[in-house]
């Protein structure tokens, strides 16, 4: 067991999540697929002044029947692609009504300039591992921990080249399509469709789930209602991880 800090006091943290909380803050400094570690980073920077409050835009078509019928503005801090910016105060903000026209309005261009489809799906998966480690400071009492230094390097601009759009509004990899230069995900963590949500970046697929897995429990634990894996019992985790899923709109 390593330790924190809490209201001065110090407990116990297991040494498995203290590891991938600190792989989690270097993968996000870090250079991705598609998108430098500095661009990720600022990602995050949005990301978290949205979740804050900071955007009038988001607040209006939050209160809207439909975030469709208001136009305006983003209020940004950041210098990334319009289309990015709009993809992330979306993601952040209203992410239960996105819908498939949206996101092909963004990847295909129009009002403004395309965004890559790959681009969209990592960005998901930056914001996903984010929400995991701001709520896991949040739910201690912690302040959000200060934004590392981007780490240099170019993105690896790699696309899975048996990627295709049959199972979600992306494209996305199925487990008999990944190729041999391709990272494979699925030995590790499974290749159920919630595996594949972000499977068109399969990075990103490690990135969530070796922290999610951590967070919350192993696929194989999930089932094994014999035993209990951490402190609160299985019962204890799944009435919280449904109270959660149900306020959060997730089909889960």
């Amino acid at each position: 067991m390593t330790e924190i800090e809490i209201s001065g006091v110090m407990l116990p943290m297991r040494e498995s999540l203290a590891r991938e909380v600190e792989v989690a803050w270097n993968r996000l400094a870090s250079p991705g697929a598609w998108w430098t570690g500095a661009e990720r980073l600022a990602i995050v920077a949005e990301a978290r002044a949205i979740g804050a409050g900071d955007c009038g835009l988001c607040q209006q078509r939050k209160a809207a029947l439909s975030p469709y019928t208001v136009a305006g503005v983003h209020d940004s801090t950041s210098d990334l692609p319009p289309a990015a910016v709009e993809a992330i105060h979306r993601i952040v903000t209203d992410a239960g009504r996105i819908t498939e026209r949206w996101i092909l309005s963004l990847i295909e261009g129009g009002e403004m300039p395309a965004l890559e489809e790959t681009k969209y799906v990592e960005i998901i998966g930056v914001i996903a591992v984010l929400t995991g480690l701001d709520k896991l400071h949040q739910g201690l009492g912690l302040p959000p921990r200060a934004l590392p230094a981007p780490i240099p390097g170019e993105p690896s601009r790699q696309r899975p080249a048996g990627a295709k759009r049959n199972l979600a509004y992306v494209s996305t990899l199925a487990p008999e399509d990944v190729g041999p230069e391709d990272p494979n995900p699925y030995p590790l963590h499974g290749d159920k469709n919630i595996h594949r949500g972000v499977s068109l970046v399969p990075q990103e697929v490690f990135n969530f789930f070796d922290l999610d897995v951590e967070l919350y429990l192993k696929d194989h634990e999930i089932r094994d209602f014999e035993h209990d894996f951490r402190a609160i019992s299985h019962a204890q985790i799944e009435l919280i991880a449904g109270r959660t899923s149900a306020l959060n709109g997730c089909y889960y």
